[in-house]
């Protein structure tokens, strides 16, 4: 089974384009766990329990493990995600950007340590940066394209003038993951709900793949315009929230108020889908 075609029956199984990202803080855990990077993992395990029939995917951020030496509980994690939840994919949210054998390892880190169907990566090195997360089958790989943060202007909208019709570089981009980067269909884009109108340029020169859209929720991304701009019925959107399910509330009932939040932002997004 391809990556694509994990996300397209995820999302048929759940009726759902909501991705939940996975990014534990634990100076924000509820109670007694509160400022314990020991209750990750439990802290975690409790979100992907709450959510795991509303979501298409899953979506763990690895600094937030690193940071508190949890690379273990990472592990466990993905593999508890596959015991209660092997109909969702995983996303690693590392942004990746390396060369040659640096890359090769990089690799194996996503796909094989910690079993991820899918990695975020930053493709400005060039092709042979993205190239050899491809070599394994039925994965899949995210690449930056147009993010949320305000310093994506920086580079992201600037034109290229060596490049026929000097088109801005996030869509130069999308070319080249809609075109001759996406050797065997394991491509998507990373684009931010911030830039509904940079979505739907996105989804018009990569019509056929994934995008992975992160900024709802906290960061402040309107939901319904998201799906307006990036929904197409053969390509999946992948619309990620994370502060505002996992910190839903404070309290000991914490898992449930992510599945009330992770409901509502569910059937927004649904709302917003074209008919």
């Amino acid at each position: 089974m391809t990556f694509l075609e994990m996300l397209q029956g995820a999302q048929r199984r759940n009726d759902s384009m909501l991705c939940v990202g996975l990014d534990p803080e634990p100076r924000r855990f509820p109670g007694a766990w509160r400022g314990d990077p020991a209750r990750i993992l439990d802290f975690c395990t409790r979100i992907v329990e709450a959510t795991a029939d509303l979501v298409i995917a899953f979506k763990p951020q690895i600094a937030y493990f690193a940071a508190h030496r949890a690379e273990s509980q990472l592990e466990q994690l993905v593999a508890h995600i596959r015991r209660v939840a092997p109909q969702v994919p995983v996303i690693l949210d590392a942004k990746r950007g390396d060369i040659g054998s640096t890359a090769e390892q990089y690799a194996v880190e996503a796909f094989e340590r910690y079993g991820a169907d899918a990695v975020t990566l930053s493709p400005f090195m060039g092709f042979d940066s993205v190239q050899p997360y491809l070599k394994y089958e039925g994965k899949g790989a995210f690449l930056l394209c147009r993010t949320s943060n305000p310093g994506g202007d920086d580079l992201q909208n600037q034109r290229l003038a060596s490049v026929d019709g000097t088109p801005l570089l996030y869509e130069h981009l999308a070319r080249l993951a809609q075109g001759r980067w996406n050797l065997n269909g394991q491509l998507g884009l990373v684009v931010g709900a911030t830039y509904p109108a940079e979505i739907e340029r996105v989804r018009a020169l990569a019509p056929t793949v994934p995008l992975l859209i992160p900024g709802v929720g906290a960061q402040g991304g309107d939901a319904a315009a998201t799906v307006r701009a990036g929904w197409r019925p053969d390509a999946p959107i992948v619309v990620n929230s994370s502060r505002a399910i996992l910190y839903a509330s404070a309290g000991d009932d914490f898992a449930h108020a992510a599945r009330s939040e992770a409901q509502k932002t569910r059937a927004l997004l649904a709302a917003a889908r074209p008919v």
